[in-house]
């Protein structure tokens, strides 16, 4: 993409409303732009980042066996009246009347409305496992919407929902999204902690939260320091093996990482002073078993080995897609603006043209775009004619991994240079050794056979 062709509307100031980095970057690169309290356009950049989220959510919820489908936004209020929720949720619903009268509200989530799937098209136990999942737009209507696409009214969610036979087999749900989630964050360039959690309108004995470590995090968390020393990595999963995800789910989840609401004084003193910490964290998902909460109220049953009606057991399991994008900016930013990891960056490289209008430099640009595309990756390309600091500005500013200079000096003597936008180092090589360097570095990001 050719910078001069782009809808970029960078701003200079910082507007008065933004409290965190993530808001104040967001609007400022250009991402995002208020409409009302908590509700936000999303500008190309940051649509482009949400896509780029969004497909690497899917990726891991198809690895692990798991199914995508889409349900509707709106929801029929009798369908929460079977559950018994419509009335206990609370004013975070948004209710609605259609013209016919009938009462319908602004999905916060779809427990009701995947059961009633379930149990229209499901009805013996050997369709079982199975696990449905989509990424929607939900609406909460928060009393205080703030930090942006933090806490908003609307926002972009996976959720997922799985329907087993024994509660055995239900654990296995929960153990191999947990497993999924991990190596999902990981992907984005994230450490997010397992943290035992209160289960709050959704219900169920077990959950667990993944936060993200920063200042600006709406949560306290108190966890034993040697955690954030464990990662999955690139570890072969074999997520239809019980014993090696239940395995996973235990290394993660031994060590002591709690929630404000389900901290235990008690239990964290016995963790070794030095290793005892006490931080704010950014929840950007959560999973949750809860039996046969809704499958019981709600008739949704399968004939059983023995023919006789069992309610199948079933969990829930959401990732906050469009929160994830603040909790990445809050967790990788400096003064100067966002840095991408390099598996969520909305351009794999920025091309800066030191003298436009050069011929010599816009043909050297040019071929060098070329280069990357016909590699599969996006760059891109600063054609505008704007002076040199203001170009590294918005570079900076929004946030690319990487950035490739070019100017008549440098083509002299035949060399670019390439810099690292999280260390600042540069290094000056050839053209094609700059492309050659970048297509390696990207190399591990490129997911296949899904």
């Amino acid at each position: 993409m050719r910078l001069s062709r782009y809808f970029l509307p960078v701003l200079k100031e910082t507007p008065a409303e933004a409290q965190i980095v993530s808001h104040r970057y967001m609007l400022r690169a250009g991402m995002i732009k208020q409409q009302s309290a908590g509700i936000y356009s999303w500008l190309p950049l940051g649509f482009k980042v949400l896509r780029k989220l969004e497909n690497i959510v899917h990726e891991e919820q198809m690895r692990a066996g798991h199914i995508p489908m889409l349900m509707p936004t709106l929801q029929s209020a009798d369908l929460w009246r079977e559950s018994g929720r419509y009335d206990d949720y609370g004013e975070e619903m948004l209710r609605i009347t259609d013209r016919q009268g009938r009462d319908m509200l602004y999905g916060p989530t779809n427990e009701e409305m995947i059961t009633d799937i379930f149990r229209a098209n499901v009805g013996s136990y050997k369709d079982l496992p199975l696990t449905l999942y989509h990424i929607q737009w939900k609406f909460r209507d928060e009393i205080r919407p703030r930090f942006g696409v933090m806490r908003g009214r609307e926002f972009y969610m996976k959720d997922g929902y799985n329907f087993d036979l024994t509660k055995e087999d239900a654990l296995h749900a929960y153990n191999r999204h947990l497993v999924s989630y991990l190596r999902t964050y990981e992907r984005m360039g994230l450490q997010a902690i397992p943290m035992r959690a209160d289960s709050g309108p959704i219900g169920g004995d077990d959950t667990h939260e993944f936060l993200v470590l920063a200042e600006t995090g709406e949560s306290e968390v108190f966890y034993d320091s040697a955690v954030t020393d464990i990662s999955l990595g690139a570890r072969d999963i074999d997520y239809d093996n019980h014993d090696q995800c239940r395995a996973i789910m235990e290394e993660f989840t031994a060590l002591y990482a709690r929630t404000d609401e389900t901290h235990d004084e008690a239990v964290f003193t016995q963790i070794p002073e030095a290793r005892r910490r006490v931080a704010r964290g950014i929840e950007v998902g959560q999973i949750f078993y809860f039996g046969t909460k809704y499958s019981e109220p709600m008739g949704a049953t399968v004939q059983g080995p023995d023919g006789k009606p069992v309610p199948v057991h079933m969990g829930s399991h959401g990732i906050g897609v469009s929160r994830l994008i603040g909790a990445i900016i809050e967790a990788s930013h400096d003064e100067r603006g966002i840095i991408w990891p390099e598996g969520v960056t909305p351009f794999h490289a920025g091309i800066v043209n030191l003298k436009q209008g050069d011929s010599a430099a816009d043909a050297a640009c040019d071929s060098l775009y070329a280069a990357l595309v016909a590699q599969g990756l996006e760059p891109l390309y600063d054609d505008r004619k704007e002076r040199a600091g203001g170009k590294f500005a918005t570079m900076d500013l929004i946030g690319l991994p990487w950035r490739v200079t070019v100017g008549p000096r440098g083509l002299e003597k035949g060399v670019v240079e390439l810099t690292c936008r999280r260390t600042g180092e540069s290094e000056e090589m050839s053209p094609q050794a700059a492309v050659d360097r970048l297509v390696q570095i990207y190399a591990p990001h490129r997911v296949s056979g899904l």
